[in-house]
């Protein structure tokens, strides 16, 4: 527990009422939307502004008081469970839309901004922010940073980093620095604009962003390609980006799936498919309606059982609403669910389908496959139960194998969804040895006290899932 003198510094920094400290009120903030991980922090604090940011960090520094910066919590990889206890920090207060630049095509935010109210925001000024992830009516701005958040539409548009010209970060000194601007261009040192996006908090925290906005694409049309093998389906993934077109979303779900999927949204998904592709084009209407064409034309080549287009944007919606839905869904089969996201080139989304199949069968484990296909980033969602160790244990020896096959087909470890806690002791698999050691190198210059969301990134331990007690 923290020192009565430090709670009434953090009180006399941020008000009474911004340091939560009751063990109901730690508790809300002891875990993540990662299954079996949870640690109690000591106190919870809500800055108001980048300065009181900055004077909690300096107090803590002092202190060697670990920091967990944290949005909404719907992380997957527990990047934001307060593993050492110390203060989670909450931007309840700092959630507002600073600025939208139509002359620059920038909006400036602070960190606890829900991303869907940015995207609704730009677009009512027929402007667009494509970054999309699946949490996007919770998640915040500054979650999203900290993971490189993707989404449906990474496939044409890119990743959270890709849209990010500049930031406010308040070391763990205290120290404020900004990074970038509203600039096409800026090559003045070291880019750390990008060392910070995807760092997970490790190394200070970012208050604010300056983020590239682009107009919003004249229209979109929604498709739907049904097939009765992974394979057919995995391999019209490869042939559409051999074709040259890409596609605004190009998504993925399995059959177990699907069943799962209809029984959540009940939409009319058909059930009795091996497998769907959710295809979107956006752009000109004339180059979406050729793109649709000619990726009807692939699908149907590549033996798919039908291909429609959604009728009006109301089915479209509730398309893209039943994909977003997938992990709200597939929880409902059993307590436990562990949803990963091994990514691989594009051209080797049909070998990983294969492998992902077989190593479920393998290690007798339930996986169904979902994902953005169209990048490479493949979600193998296993239903379990935790309080089964001998099938636990079968899973983490699944997601190792799946992880190791990844990484032989050119791929990674993880796509979207940070290292945290769960991928730590997979990393190294990755980066090799001498790669952690330059990471390691750079936390230690940024956060040489280590208070950063310390117990992240770098593991401590074998490749198990870590579970924590409260």
């Amino acid at each position: 527990m923290l020192d009565p003198s430090v709670l009434n510094e953090l009180k006399a920094i941020v008000g009474p009422d911004n340091v939560e400290s009751s063990a109901m009120d730690r508790l809300a903030y002891s875990y993540d939307a990662t299954p079996n991980l949870q640690a109690m922090p000591d106190a919870v604090v809500s800055p108001r502004s980048t300065e009181e940011v900055s004077k909690v960090l300096a107090l803590c520094n002092r202190r060697r008081i670990p920091v967990v910066p944290r949005g909404s919590g719907t992380n997957l990889c527990g990047g934001t469970t307060p593993l050492s206890g110390g203060i989670v920090l909450l931007f309840r207060h700092m959630n507002r839309i600073l600025e939208i630049d139509e002359q620059n095509l920038t909006a400036t935010v602070q960190a606890g901004v829900i991303t869907l109210d940015l995207i609704r925001e730009v677009e009512r000024r027929g402007l667009f922010y494509p970054p999309d992830p699946s949490s996007m009516k919770i998640s915040t701005i500054g979650g999203n940073l900290n993971e490189n958040s993707g989404g449906l539409r990474g496939l044409k548009y890119g990743v959270t980093r890709d849209y990010v010209l500049g930031l406010e970060i308040v070391l763990p000194s205290g120290d404020i620095i900004r990074t970038g601007g509203k600039l096409a261009k800026d090559v003045a040192g070291y880019d750390l604009t990008r060392l910070f996006v995807g760092s997970e908090g490790t190394l200070g925290v970012i208050t604010q962003a300056i983020l590239k906005l682009i107009p919003m694409p004249e229209s979109k049309k929604t498709m739907l390609a049904l097939y009765g093998s992974l394979e057919d389906a995995a391999a019209s993934v490869s042939a559409i980006i051999a074709a040259r077109i890409i596609p605004a979303t190009l998504e993925f779900l399995d059959r177990p799936t699907l069943e799962v999927v209809e029984q959540f949204a009940q939409i009319g998904l058909p059930t009795d498919a091996q497998a769907v592709l959710l295809i979107e084009q956006d752009g000109p209407p004339e180059v979406v309606d050729r793109d649709l064409a000619r990726m009807a034309e692939i699908c149907r080549g590549h033996r798919a059982l039908s291909v429609r287009v959604a009728r009006d944007e109301n089915e479209a919606d509730g398309l893209r609403a039943a994909r977003r839905s997938a992990l709200s869904a597939l929880a409902r089969l059993a307590p436990t669910t562990i949803l990963e996201d091994a990514t691989v080139p594009r051209s080797q989304i049909a070998p990983m389908v294969r492998a992902i199949r077989e190593i479920a069968d393998k290690y007798g484990v339930r996986i169904c496959t979902f994902g953005h296909a169209g990048d490479g980033n493949l979600h193998p969602t296993c239903v379990t139960d935790a309080r089964d160790p001998d099938e636990l244990h079968r899973v983490e020896q699944a997601f190792e194998e799946i992880f190791e096959r990844a990484i032989e087909l050119g791929g990674t470890i993880t796509g979207e969804h940070g290292v945290g806690v769960v991928k730590a002791p997979y990393l190294e698999m990755k980066l090799g040895a001498a790669g952690i050691e330059a990471m390691k190198a750079v936390k230690q210059a940024f956060d040489p006290n280590g208070i950063m969301n310390p117990g992240k990134v770098f593991a401590k331990s074998s490749r198990k899932r870590v579970v924590v007690e409260s």
